[in-house]
C-alpha cells in the first residue's frame, strides 16, 4: 500500500451517532476523511442535503480519526506508518492536554480525544496494534506518552464502571482491550516483557471475568443485540493477540456459536435489537471478527457471514482483515461450535428455505426494543421480514420509532407501547411456542411456530380481560403483494428468493405505506396490520418458498394434505 496523503483531523472528535441527517434520518455520507478537513459546505446525505453543524463536525472527526487508524494499521503490516504514528502521538498529546473532553454529554463516560471514553478505546486499539506490529523501532519511542495515557485512561474508565456497578457493560470490554493492547505495545517499544496479564485479562476485572458475567450460558451477550454482541466479541478477540485459544474460557466459543446460530445460510446476520440494519463499517467489523474467529476455533460456522460482509463492502475493500495471520499463540480449538436453535433470547426455526427467528427473551436494557413475540423471516439472502435495526442515536425521533412496537412484526394492543417483558418458551419435536403475559395490562399472548415439511405455520393467539383492538403486524423489507381470496389472504414477498404467505382468520390485513428498515427511514414499504376488535383473536399464517394448497375447517389447517390443529391452548 502506498504512503497516505492528507492528514488526520487536527481537532478532537465528538460522538459519531450525531452523523445523521436531521431531515431524513439517514447516516450522512462518508466523504473526505483522508483530507483531515471537514467538507466545505457540509457533508451530504443521500437525499441531497448538505449538513454543517457543530455536532456533525464532531461526528465527522470521529469517523475520520477511525479512517486514519485503519489505514495506519494496514500500512504497519508492510512495515510502514511509523512517521504517521509518531505524528499522531504528538497530536494526541496536544489535543488531550486539557484532560477529559469538556463537550461530552452528561450521561457519557468522558473521553479525552472524543466525547466518550468508549470511542477513545475503539480508536486506540488499532493504533496500538499498528505500533505493536512495528515494534521494536527506536522512532516509536515518541508514542510512549500516548500509549501510557491510553493504559491509564482505560484503568480509570474501567474503575469508574466497577464503582457504578456497571462492570458488565460493553464499555468495559473495550477498556480492557485498550489496556491490554496499549500496554503490550508500550512494552514492545521499550523492549520489555508485558506484565499486564492479570490486570487486563485474567484478574478480578479483566476480560475473562467480564466474559463470564456479560455472557449467558447460551452464548449471548446480555443485551441480546446482534451488534453489541459482535462489538463485545470483537473486543475480546482483539485483546487475545498472542494468547493460546486453549487458555481462554469456553464462553468465547459460545459467543461465536450464538452468531453462527442466527446467521442465514447466505450469511445475513439479522440486526436484532439496537444496531445498524446495513452499514459498510459494520460489515468490516464482521470481517474482522470472522478473520479472528477462524483462528480461534476451526468450527466457527461463519464463512457465509464473511462472504456476505465482503460483498457488502464491495470493490473498495482494502484487504486489512486478510493480514491477521498468526494472531494466536496456539492452534485453533478443534471442538465444534454448536449453534443453538433455542436460546434464552431467540428461537431459530428453519424449514424449506425459510429462516425464522422468534423473539422471546429479556428486553436487553437500553439497547432493547419493544419487539417481544416478533417473528422475523429471511431467505438465505433475502430479508423478507427483518428486524429493522436502528438509526444513529443522534436522531431522537427515528430512534424512538425503531425501538417501538410499531416498527416490528409483533402484536400491538390499542396502538400502545407494551411494558418490558420476557416470554416463557415451550417446545416439542416440530414447534416452539412463546407466551407473554402482562406486557399489556390484562393481555396474554402466545406465538407458536411449527416447522412443517417445507413450510412454516405461525399461530398467534391473544386473550384480553376486556374488549381491545388487537393487531398483528407485518413489516416487510421487500416488495409485497396482497391478494384477498375466499377464506384466505395470500401474500407474495419478492426478493432473490420468493416467499408465499397464506393468512387465515377473522378480518383482513390492511395495507398502508410505511417506513422500511433503519438504514433508510425514507424507503417506503407496504406494511400490513391485521386487526381484530374483541376479547380474543387467533391469527394463522402459512409460509412457503413454493406455492402450496392451504385449507381451513374450524380449528384445523391443512397444508398440502398435512394437518395442523390451531385451536386455543
Amino acid at each position: 500500500m502506498a504512503s497516505l496523503t492528507g492528514h488526520p483531523p487536527t481537532e478532537r472528535g465528538g460522538w459519531w451517532h450525531e452523523y445523521v441527517c436531521p431531515a431524513h434520518g439517514v447516516e450522512l455520507e462518508h466523504v473526505e476523511f483522508e483530507t483531515g478537513e471537514f467538507p466545505v459546505g457540509g457533508v451530504p446525505c443521500s437525499y441531497g442535503c448538505r449538513v454543517d453543524t457543530p455536532a456533525v463536525r464532531g461526528a465527522w472527526r470521529v469517523l475520520a480519526h477511525h479512517w486514519w487508524a485503519r489505514r495506519i494499521r494496514l500500512l504497519s503490516y508492510d512495515g510502514g506508518g511509523a512517521e504517521l504514528l509518531t505524528a499522531y502521538a504528538r497530536l494526541y498529546q496536544d489535543l488531550t492536554r486539557s484532560g477529559e473532553h469538556e463537550q461530552a454529554q452528561g450521561w457519557m463516560q468522558r473521553g479525552r480525544l472524543f466525547h466518550q471514553a468508549l470511542t477513545d478505546a475503539v480508536w486506540g486499539v488499532p493504533i496500538a496494534h499498528a505500533i505493536l506490529n512495528l515494534a521494536p523501532n527506536a522512532a516509536l519511542a515518541e508514542t510512549l506518552p500516548m500509549l501510557d495515557a491510553m493504559v491509564d485512561g482505560s484503568r480509570r474508565a474501567r474503575d469508574a464502571m466497577v464503582a457504578q456497578d456497571k462492570f458488565s457493560s460493553n464499555y468495559t470490554a473495550w477498556f480492557n482491550a485498550l489496556g491490554t493492547v496499549a500496554g503490550q505495545a508500550a512494552a514492545a517499544v521499550r523492549g520489555e516483557p508485558w506484565g499486564g496479564d492479570k490486570e487486563w485479562l485474567t484478574g478480578e476485572h479483566g476480560q475473562f471475568a467480564h466474559l463470564e458475567i456479560a455472557t449467558g450460558e447460551d452464548g449471548w451477550e446480555w443485551e441480546a443485540s446482534t451488534y453489541y454482541h459482535g462489538f463485545v466479541l470483537r473486543a475480546y478477540l482483539l485483546s487475545l493477540r498472542g494468547a493460546d485459544p486453549a487458555d481462554v474460557p469456553d464462553w468465547l466459543d459460545a459467543m461465536i456459536g450464538a452468531l453462527a446460530g442466527i446467521a442465514t445460510d447466505g450469511g445475513i446476520l439479522p440486526a436484532l435489537h439496537d444496531g445498524p440494519y446495513r452499514r459498510v463499517p459494520l460489515a468490516l467489523e464482521w470481517l474482522e471478527i470472522v478473520a479472528l474467529a477462524r483462528q480461534f476455533t476451526a468450527n466457527h460456522g461463519l464463512d457465509a457471514v464473511a462472504a456476505h460482509a465482503r460483498a457488502e463492502v464491495g470493490t473498495e475493500y482494502d484487504g486489512l482483515e486478510d493480514r491477521f495471520g498468526g494472531w494466536f499463540a496456539g492452534p485453533p480449538r478443534s471442538g465444534a461450535v454448536q449453534p443453538r436453535p433455542l436460546t434464552g433470547c431467540y428461537a431459530v426455526i428453519r424449514a424449506g428455505g425459510i429462516h425464522a427467528i422468534l423473539d422471546h427473551g429479556p428486553h436487553g436494557g437500553s439497547h432493547g426494543h419493544h419487539d417481544k413475540l416478533s417473528l422475523y423471516l429471511y431467505g438465505p439472502t433475502t430479508p423478507w421480514q427483518p428486524d429493522p435495526g436502528q438509526v444513529p442515536y443522534g436522531h431522537a425521533e427515528w430512534r424512538r420509532h425503531y425501538k417501538s412496537a410499531a416498527a416490528h412484526p409483533t402484536i400491538r394492543i390499542d396502538g400502545l407501547e407494551p411494558n418490558e417483558a420476557t416470554g416463557v418458551v415451550t417446545t416439542d419435536e416440530t414447534s416452539v411456542t412463546a407466551e407473554v403475559a402482562d406486557w399489556y395490562d390484562g393481555v396474554r399472548a402466545t406465538r407458536q411456530v411449527i416447522a412443517g415439511d417445507g413450510y412454516l405455520v405461525d399461530v398467534v393467539r391473544v386473550t384480553a380481560d376486556r374488549e381491545r383492538e388487537i393487531a398483528l403486524q407485518f413489516r416487510p423489507d421487500v416488495d409485497l403483494t396482497v391478494e384477498v381470496g375466499s377464506g384466505v389472504v395470500r401474500t407474495v414477498w419478492a426478493g432473490q428468493e420468493t416467499l408465499y404467505g397464506y393468512h387465515l382468520g377473522v378480518g383482513v390485513p390492511v395495507t398502508r405505506p410505511g417506513p422500511g428498515p433503519a438504514d433508510d427511514p425514507q424507503r417506503t414499504r407496504t406494511v400490513l396490520d391485521w386487526t381484530v376488535v374483541g376479547t380474543s383473536a387467533t391469527f394463522c399464517s402459512v409460509y412457503s418458498t413454493a406455492e402450496v394448497a392451504v385449507g381451513v375447517s374450524g380449528d384445523v389447517v391443512t397444508v398440502d394434505g398435512h394437518v395442523h390443529r390451531i385451536g386455543g391452548r
